[in-house]
């Protein structure tokens, strides 16, 4: 099992040092797991502070690494949570450092966060979802410094903020252009398995998705647990791999020092 997104006490919302997230992966024979700490310079919430000190942060996973080297394969990732005004920021911030893995995600749209509610008041739900994917664009076109877009549908998990329901083809057109955009790019997608736990009933991306990023030629997939406690590392692994493989999908991704090779899933 390779979790390619762990969150750890460095993230605003994660209370749980590496060490304990580390004895989580070991508990459940975990092979390697990327730390994937958020990093958002203007999050829509000023309550939670997603900025931290990286050299600090390379140094524990550093010191980490050491002491679990025989026992786990632990990579130093970043969630870079994307916004085109904190573009340049980002830029300077993945060239600054080495590390093995970048998640590029959308928590906030036009400065309203998607988490707290504020970015559906006043919305219907189409326009929501097509200024959420618009905004995915233009961070595609500001950005491209990172390995995959972590959990590509997130609106989905707020659906208690919106009054009516969707379906994929209200907005399928304007989807395609996003997946396109990101295989232009070289790029790939997490399957993210916290849409279970968070009661969607369906991974981030949905199946729909991932057999629309398969039709269009993706290839680049990572699985990524989203974890923010140690019980959560991956959290329906097994079951995300079985789903990959009867879409079609041959190989899941595995990133070190910002490369990537593909494992057979068996």
């Amino acid at each position: 099992m390779h979790d390619f997104h762990v969150h750890s006490s460095f993230s605003g919302d994660c209370k749980h040092s590496m060490e304990n997230m580390v004895k989580g992966a070991l508990k459940i024979g975990a092979k390697s797991i990327a730390f994937t700490d958020h990093i958002d310079y203007e999050y829509g919430n000023p309550d939670i502070n997603f900025v931290f000190d990286i050299k600090d942060y390379l140094k524990d996973i550093t010191k980490i690494r050491n002491k679990h080297s025989h026992d786990l394969q632990i990579l130093s990732g970043l969630e870079i949570c994307m916004q085109p005004k904190v573009c340049e920021k980002n830029k300077i911030l993945v060239s600054d450092y080495n590390f093995d893995f970048i998640i590029m995600s959308t928590h906030v749209v036009k400065g309203l966060d998607l988490h707290e509610g504020d970015f559906f008041e006043n919305k219907k739900v189409l326009d929501a979802y097509e200024e959420y994917y618009n905004e995915i664009l233009n961070n595609l076109d500001s950005f491209n410094n990172f390995d995959v877009v972590g959990h590509l549908n997130l609106i989905d998990r707020y659906s208690k903020y919106m009054n009516g329901t969707i379906s994929l083809a209200d907005y399928r057109d304007l989807l395609i252009q996003v997946l396109e955009k990101i295989i232009s790019l070289g790029k790939g997608i997490e399957i993210n398995t916290s849409g279970i736990r968070y009661g969607i009933n369906s991974f981030l991306p949905n199946i729909e998705i991932l057999k629309l990023y398969k039709h269009l030629g993706g290839e680049i997939i990572t699985i990524g647990s989203d974890a923010h406690t140690p019980t959560d590392i991956c959290s329906n692994y097994e079951d995300a791999k079985i789903l990959l493989k009867d879409l079609g999908y041959k190989y899941i991704s595995f990133f070190k020092e910002r490369k990537s090779r593909f494992i057979k899933i068996e």
